[in-house]
């Protein structure tokens, strides 16, 4: 049986990962979304979703997919023109819940993806997966002329949040407890002045620098 499932897709950095898996043999193959079907215009399209077609027909290559063998889909709206692709070649398919070792997998390669893209390890366990969008934000803010690139500038939430007015300060950390500087990572002395970036989003927001970075 082949499993179908998705990761990144709520996620306000990176594209999205889709994920095969042969239950019986643990065969795996993955592929992302690239950032650029989340442009505007792509995302009015809805491009992304028939690139989802095209990943999965090179996975079933990779995996030699036979008509007759069981296709499980997550529910999701990503795999909604892949069910139509389905239907129009005769394999045979469901919508399911996925868990188990798909749902990790998947889940796993997305953050290694998002990772690579520069975003902190130790971020991903603060945000809670998939990825809280206001706490991603605050990390875009903090480095904003890159990591605006990485960001599904398609999305309404982004028209929304994503040019805010930034006032910058530069002023001592507001209390004794550890911070780290969302642009470089390292900690913060309470025996310095730190940059401070304040937006408001969904509430007032403090970003925490060094003086410099």
């Amino acid at each position: 049986m082949i499993q179908i499932d998705d990761a990144g897709s709520g996620s306000l950095i990176g594209g999205t990962i889709i994920g095969m898996y042969r239950i019986e043999t643990g065969e795996y193959f993955d592929e992302v979304i690239p950032l650029k079907y989340y442009s505007k215009a792509n995302m009015k399209k809805k491009a992304y979703l028939r690139y989802v077609v095209k990943i999965v027909q090179r996975g079933f290559k990779k995996l030699n997919v036979r008509k007759d063998e069981p296709i499980e889909i997550c529910r999701g709206y990503m795999f909604d023109e892949l069910r139509k692709w389905l239907d129009e070649k005769n394999y045979i398919w469901k919508n399911t819940v996925i868990t188990g070792p798909l749902q990790e997998k998947v889940e796993k390669s997305f953050e290694e993806y998002v990772i690579s893209l520069g975003f902190p390890e130790a971020f991903i366990k603060y945000t809670k997966y998939p990825f809280h969008f206001h706490r991603i934000l605050k990390w875009v803010y903090a480095d904003y002329d890159h990591r605006r690139l990485l960001c599904k500038v398609g999305w309404k939430s982004w028209e929304k949040y994503g040019r805010l007015p930034l006032e910058i300060e530069y002023d001592y950390l507001p209390s004794k407890r550890e911070y780290y500087c969302l642009r470089c990572g390292k900690k913060l002395k309470h025996s310095e002045k730190v940059k401070i970036i304040k937006y408001e989003s969904n509430r007032p927001n403090q970003i925490f620098l060094h003086k410099h970075c």
